[in-house]
């Protein structure tokens, strides 16, 4: 058993939790329409906390499958990168990077902001979990998906995606191997230029001189040091909202983004689910939870009851 094994086993079962539902919490179903309709205003405020248990529960799930035991044990050490990592005597170290993704909101929020360097094994993969309520807005947390990509590839796509210089420039964080483990950075960052149009075309004159591949993203520090040489003379803005995953154009997480939308669920797609609770059409709301989910206006006594 070596680190591709155990990351190519993890995978396997991670993509069996299609249709897997969770025992963490139930959430009631509404006793009236109108109960439906402020629950499926505010089902997305409970997405977090359902989205970490699931993130804890994966890990469980992980840990009960026999054939890992000899090698070690699946731990979590959130906030560390990865969030959940095999500890045991496989060497490099497998990891997971494990996201929950609440479809019924409006993209996957998680950001992959790590360094291209930090996947020079191939040790580390990203999981991505989209889950709903079993009955779309009450029930159990239900998987409806799974997609797990290597690290490095989402890393890769976001430098391409992002970099464009010197309009944008994508940057590693600094040499901190001295510092103490948790002290250290593996974080990139994204700048906006933010000059003048004069100072625009001397940064274009600047990029023009390092030669034909000099716009394409190097994470080596040769490159970072002529990125650093623009950061230095222009001014940048920091992109509070660099590397975002539901931006970086990764294949991969599209296709899943394309297959969650796609999926049937009670009675219509999770992207006409996503729509419609989204549009805040309260009549047409109303309609689908009639049809779909069967919710009829109650009495008072089972409100009371």
């Amino acid at each position: 058993m070596n680190t591709e094994d155990v990351i190519s086993l993890a995978s396997q079962y991670l993509d069996d939790l299609s249709g897997h539902r969770f025992d963490l919490l139930d959430i009631a179903r509404p006793i009236s329409v109108a109960a439906a309709v402020n629950l499926a205003k505010v089902i997305s405020k409970l997405s977090p906390l359902l989205g970490n248990l699931i993130e804890f529960n994966t890990v469980e799930f992980l840990n009960k499958q026999e054939i890992f035991a000899p090698f070690g044990e699946w731990k979590r050490q959130d906030p560390g990168f990865p969030d959940t990592v095999f500890m045991g005597s496989i060497q490099p170290t497998p990891g997971l990077e494990i996201k929950s993704w609440f479809p019924l909101a409006t993209e996957i929020t998680a950001r992959f902001k790590d360094s291209q360097n930090h996947f020079q094994f191939d040790q580390t993969y990203v999981s991505l979990i989209a889950w709903l309520p079993e009955a779309v807005i009450y029930g159990k947390p239900k998987i409806l998906d799974v997609c797990v990509v290597s690290g490095f590839s989402v890393a890769k796509a976001r430098d391409d995606h992002y970099h464009n210089p010197p309009d944008y420039l994508v940057l590693e964080p600094e040499d901190t191997t001295q510092r103490r483990a948790n002290l250290q950075q593996t974080n990139t960052n994204g700048y906006k230029f933010q000059g003048t149009d004069e100072e625009l075309f001397q940064a274009e004159e600047i990029v023009n001189s390092w030669g034909n591949d000099g716009r394409l993203y190097k994470p080596t520090q040769e490159y970072q040091m002529l990125l650093r040489e623009l950061i230095t003379r222009f001014k940048y803005r920091l992109d509070t909202n660099f590397a975002k995953m539901d931006r970086i154009l990764h294949p991969g997480i599209e296709d899943f983004k394309k297959r969650v939308y796609q999926t049937h669920f009670s009675g219509m797609k999770v992207g006409q689910w996503n729509r419609l609770l989204a549009s805040r059409r309260e009549e047409l709301i109303k309609s689908a939870l009639r049809e779909h989910l069967g919710i009829k206006e109650g009495n008072i006594d089972e409100l009371l009851d």
